[in-house]
């Protein structure tokens, strides 16, 4: 028996691979899931982005499980680069709460449907982001991050003419220190027009130099 271990490996040295050796797999991979209504990619439950701004990062994380459309969109403006450049330049301040908003400039894509709060079961409070609209269904590229409770935003609290408030889709994880920031930076001294408020456009946009998707 103790030639049987040499005899065997020199007869498996000495073989080659016949015709029955399965081929190794060529099957491409599936195409990635579609959201009806908008061709946009499904996204994923969670997922992370670093907005670099002037003033420093900002991570949030957003809601793909309850705000599927919201956050479809977001990611597209991310991962086709849209975002890069783009800044924040406006600011709403009621008391010690607010937000601030940004845009991709003139970089956008065709209008989502809206995800009213009713529907997701979001809110605007504490560093939850949001998508900016006019009428229901033309939210394109104007986001918005809340400082303090700005629930008031939420569907059904009489925010909006239709009383559908705008489409909450994630929150802030690291950076809000940036966002109060950005909430309190110097506005424009422009005057406003007769009738008009205030004016909440910033004295110097807040440059997003890069936003990326976190692994």
């Amino acid at each position: 028996m103790k030639y049987l271990l040499p005899i065997i490996v020199f007869a498996l040295a000495g073989c080659s691979p016949t015709s029955d050796t399965p081929p190794a797999s060529s099957a491409a991979p599936a195409p990635p899931k579609r959201l009806a209504g908008t061709g946009l990619d499904a996204p994923p439950d969670t997922a992370r982005v670093e907005l670099d701004t002037a003033y420093g990062p900002i991570v949030l994380e957003l809601d793909g499980k309850d705000a599927p459309q919201t956050t479809a969109n977001f990611l597209h403006y991310v991962d086709t680069g849209k975002l890069d450049d783009g800044s924040f330049y406006r600011v709403i301040r009621a008391g010690k709460a607010g937000f601030a908003q940004f845009n991709s400039g003139s970089r956008t894509y065709p209008p989502i449907p809206h995800e009213p709060t009713t529907q997701t079961h979001l809110s605007h409070t504490d560093g939850v982001i949001s998508t900016a609209r006019y009428g229901v269904g033309t939210a394109s590229n104007e986001f918005t991050i809340m400082v303090g409770d700005m629930s008031y935003l939420d569907a059904g609290r009489h925010a909006t003419p239709d009383n559908l408030g705008y489409a909450a889709f994630g929150h802030v994880v690291s950076g809000m220190e940036v966002v109060k920031k950005i909430l309190h930076a110097p506005l424009s001294q422009a005057k406003p027009a007769p009738g008009d408020g205030p004016d909440e456009t910033l004295a110097q946009p807040v440059v997003i130099v890069r936003a990326r998707r976190l692994p």
